[in-house]
């Protein structure tokens, strides 16, 4: 008998992997509305073809002993479980479902880790964020929608922008000083997170502007958490928000796992208390250019050398975790996932159609607290934001809801 394929876990999954927290667990949750009804039999089968489409997925945290130097991945030839489960309807089962997307991690322990949860016409899909991202298994959701309706899910090709001269971003702010933090709201006593979703129009942007709409949403956020911060009496300080990279194919040639870098774009409180906002715009457009285009480890230099095995994986978790809350004070001050117009049309087919609405969100551990994920599909701007009951509550999350709304609406300058 053959053994089983096994991969190292990668710096991003090793990481995640020693800072795992049972209160709030690391998932990422992606929503699907969908026109018309979900053929059981039919799913089940499309998704696990899908699942074998792309072989990466199938995996689970392989056993090992106490002074072993890494965490491996072991390939498995099927899903150790059933993925696909159906619930019942009912007037609370979507909440019910999106409260076990933040709440109920997939095990490391089982092949897949990810499940998918049909609520009606709404698809579920959780993923333990240890192994894998939101955009990897968009892929493997357009793999299964193309086998389940005989549809064309093709990616749409990337919009095309001219080639500009790599140029340094003037008037940065510096990074040497600890970032704002997302001042604390009405905490909620229980553990975990809380998350709301939403339907935006998406942003009006004149025609040739030097500023794409994730520059829109970088300014929404900055000034929704600088406003929030200063109705509850902050001191104004830097923000850097962090934005995840994704420079991976969209076919099916797609790397399966965790493929994003993270850099932190920073604001000044000057340049968000009344801005110019044209000006501001085109700077947090050059920003965002330079940190894209800057080569660097997913993690940062750092991570790289915590996670090389010159030690038993056991110390270096400890090690990890310390540095970790030590470093607490420098982490960004929030997370802005974009991803972007969706480009997979997510076509089931006639009966069941294609999707009008996508979310995702991202954790929201502290001490960050607070996400804002955006996704865009049929035209429409498909904004979460989840956070930490240690830090906000759900009217809390209403508020910064209406805030971002109200910010995202003043980014609609006119030439």
């Amino acid at each position: 008998m053959t053994a089983p394929v096994r991969i190292p876990f990668p710096v991003v999954d090793e990481v995640s992997r020693h800072c795992l927290q049972e209160e709030e667990p690391e998932t990422v949750h992606i929503e699907v509305h969908l026109p018309g009804p979900v053929d059981q039999t039919r799913l089940r089968k499309a998704f696990t073809e899908a699942l074998h489409r792309h072989p990466r997925i199938l995996m689970r945290e392989a056993r090992g002993p106490w002074y072993r130097r890494r965490y491996e991945w072991e390939l498995t030839p099927e899903p150790d479980v059933e993925v696909v489960t159906f619930a019942p309807p009912g007037p609370r089962a979507l909440q019910d479902a999106r409260t076990r997307a933040l709440t109920e991690a997939p095990p490391l322990s089982v092949s897949p880790p990810i499940r998918l949860e049909v609520v009606d016409s709404v698809l579920f899909l959780t993923i333990n964020h240890t192994a894998l991202d939101g955009p990897a298994c968009l892929r493997v959701l357009a793999t299964a929608a193309e086998l389940y309706g005989g549809r064309d899910n093709a990616p749409a090709a990337p919009p095309v922008r001219p080639a500009e001269p790599r140029q340094e971003p003037s008037d940065t702010p510096t990074t040497w000083s600890p970032p704002a933090r997302v001042a604390p709201g009405t905490p909620d006593p229980s553990p975990g997170n809380g998350m709301l979703v939403t339907e935006l129009p998406l942003p009006h942007r004149p025609k040739g502007s030097p500023y794409t709409v994730n520059d829109q949403l970088m300014v929404t956020t900055a000034r929704t958490i600088a406003h929030w911060n200063r109705e509850h009496g902050a001191r104004p300080r830097p923000l850097r928000i962090t934005m995840p990279v994704d420079d991976r194919p969209r076919d099916t040639t797609m790397p399966i796992g965790n493929g994003t870098r993270l850099v932190e774009v920073p604001f000044s409180p000057v340049e968000l208390d009344h801005p110019d906002m044209s000006a501001l715009l085109r700077r947090t457009a050059e920003r965002t250019r330079a940190l894209k285009a800057l080569p660097r480890p997913q993690l940062g230099h750092g991570a790289a050398l915590l996670t090389a095995p010159w030690a038993p994986v056991a110390a270096r978790a400890a090690l990890t975790r310390t540095l970790r809350r030590a470093a607490a004070p420098w982490t960004s001050t929030t997370l802005l996932s974009n991803i972007g117009r969706i480009p997979y049309p997510l076509d089931f087919g006639e009966e069941t159609g294609r999707a009008h609405a996508v979310w995702f969100s991202a954790p929201a551990r502290m001490p960050r607290g607070l996400t804002v994920t955006t996704a865009s599909t049929a035209g429409r701007l498909h904004l979460a934001l989840r956070w930490s009951r240690a830090l906000l509550s759900h009217g809390d999350g209403a508020h910064l809801r209406d805030l971002f709304e109200h910010y995202l609406h003043t980014t609609e300058v006119t030439p």
